[in-house]
C-alpha cells in the first residue's frame, strides 16, 4: 500500500489488462522485468475480450504467462463492465497486497482498475497517460479519471506530458518515458522479420479496421460506412471484430457484405497475423487510435473514420487523414492515401527509443524519475 519509499527488496506487481491494445503492452513490460529477479507478477485478466482471437491468442503469441486470475466479466454497458470489474477486484488487490498496481489505456478495465486501487490505497501506474480527444466519450473519460488516481503517470509523447500539466497534475508523478506499444511494435516485427514468413510491403490492397461504437451501433452510420467501401475499386482485407459482425448481423448488412467481390472478411485475427497484413497493405483504414498508431509506426497511410485524434504528432505527420464517417469525405480520403508518399515519417521522433518499458520499471523501482522531470523534458524538446 501507499507509504515509505520502495527499495530492490522483493516486490509485487500487478497488472491488470483486459482487452487486446492491453495485452500487447503487457508484453514489453514483462520482457523488461526479467531480469529483476525480486518481482512478483500477478496478472489479472477482467475478461473484457472474452472471444479467443481476441485474448487467448495474444497470450500465445506474445509469450505471456496465464493470468492469474480471469475475473469473467463479459460484454455488457459500460456501467455494467466497469461495475463488474470493480466488485470483483477488491478481494483479489486485498488478498495479492501488491507493491504496485498497473492499469494500461483508456477502457473500462483501465477505469475500474484505477479506482479500485485508488480507492484502496495501492501504488498506482497508468500507461499510456495524459493522451485527450478533448471530446466528451468514454474513453476520455477513462483516461483522466485513470490519471487523476495515479501516482506514476508515464506518457507516451510529450503531447501527453503538457495535458498532464495544464490539468495540474504534480509534476513530480509525470514521466515522459515513449511509447510501450512501439516497444512491441519494433520487437514483433524484428521477430516476423526474422521468421522470414512476413507477405511483400505495399502489395496493393486497402486494409480495414472497425470496431469503435460510434461506427457500429448505429444502423445509419455503420450502412453509410459500408455503402461506401463498398464503391471503392481497390480490394479491402477486413477482419471482422466480434462487436463488428455482431452490428453487420443485427443490421442485415452482413451477406451484403459477403457478396462484394472487393472485400475479403476474416475473423478476428492475432497480433502476428495482423501486423503481417499491415506491413503488406498500402493504406489502412480504421476507426482505432491503436491501429493508426500501428499504421504510424509502419509508415503507411491511414484514413481515420473520426474527427479527432488523441495523437496530434501523428496527424501532424499528414499521413492520417480524417474522414469522418459520411461517403464523400471518406472517398476523398482513400483516393488521397493510395498516392501518398509516407517514406519521411520516423516514429521514433515521436513515440521514443522502443526502450518505453525499461524507463517505467527503473522509474517504479526507485520510485522516483531516472529520467529527468517532465518539465525540464519539455524544455529540452522546444530546443530542438
Amino acid at each position: 500500500m501507499k507509504g515509505s519509499e520502495t527499495t530492490l527488496k522483493t516486490q509485487k506487481f500487478l497488472y491488470i489488462v483486459g482487452n487486446r491494445p492491453q495485452f500487447i503492452k503487457l508484453a514489453p513490460f514483462l520482457r523488461a522485468i526479467r531480469p529483476h529477479k525480486q518481482i512478483e507478477n500477478v496478472i489479472v485478466h477482467s475478461g473484457q475480450h472474452y472471444d479467443f482471437k481476441m485474448s487467448q491468442i495474444f497470450f500465445e503469441e506474445l509469450g505471456l504467462p496465464e493470468p492469474d486470475y480471469n475475473l469473467g466479466v463479459g460484454s455488457g454497458t459500460h456501467g455494467v463492465q466497469t461495475g463488474r470489474i470493480l466488485a470483483r477486484l477488491d478481494s483479489v488487490l486485498l488478498k495479492e497486497n501488491p507493491d504496485f498496481v498497473f492499469v494500461f489505456g483508456d477502457t473500462n478495465t483501465t477505469i475500474a482498475g484505477a479506482l479500485a486501487a485508488q480507492k484502496l490505497h495501492f501504488r498506482l501506474g497508468h500507461v499510456e497517460s495524459g493522451l485527450r480527444e478533448n471530446i466528451w466519450r468514454p474513453e476520455e473519460i477513462n483516461r483522466k479519471i485513470s490519471d487523476h488516481c495515479s501516482d506514476f503517470l508515464f506518457c507516451p509523447t510529450r503531447t501527453a506530458v503538457a495535458n498532464l500539466i495544464k490539468e495540474d497534475l504534480p509534476q513530480e508523478r509525470i514521466f515522459l518515458t515513449g511509447d510501450i506499444t512501439y516497444d512491441a511494435f519494433l520487437w514483433s516485427v524484428k521477430k516476423i522479420n526474422a521468421e522470414k514468413k512476413g507477405p511483400p510491403s505495399d502489395n496493393g490492397f486497402v486494409l480495414l479496421t472497425l470496431h469503435r461504437a460510434e461506427s457500429v451501433d448505429y444502423e445509419d452510420i455503420l450502412r453509410e460506412i459500408i455503402s461506401t467501401l463498398m464503391e471503392l475499386d481497390e480490394p479491402i482485407i477486413f477482419p471482422v471484430h466480434p462487436r463488428t459482425m455482431g452490428k453487420l448481423k443485427k443490421f442485415h448488412l452482413l451477406k451484403e457484405v459477403q457478396k462484394s467481390a472487393k472485400i475479403r472478411m476474416l475473423p478476428a485475427v492475432g497480433y502476428f497475423e495482423f501486423l503481417k497484413m499491415l506491413l503488406a497493405a498500402r493504406i489502412i483504414i480504421t476507426d482505432s487510435g491503436g491501429v493508426i498508431k500501428e499504421a504510424f509506426y509502419a509508415k503507411k497511410p491511414c484514413v481515420t473514420l473520426d474527427d479527432t485524434t488523441e495523437y496530434e504528432e501523428i496527424q501532424e505527420s499528414g499521413i492520417n487523414i480524417w474522414a469522418g464517417k459520411n461517403k464523400k469525405p471518406i472517398l476523398n480520403a482513400v483516393r488521397r492515401a493510395w498516392d501518398m508518399d509516407a517514406s519521411h515519417v520516423r516514429p521514433e521522433a515521436v513515440f521514443g527509443d522502443g526502450n518505453a518499458a525499461e524507463k517505467m520499471i527503473s522509474i517504479v523501482l526507485s520510485a522516483q524519475s531516472m529520467i529527468a522531470p517532465a518539465d525540464i523534458l519539455l524544455k529540452k524538446a522546444k530546443k530542438h
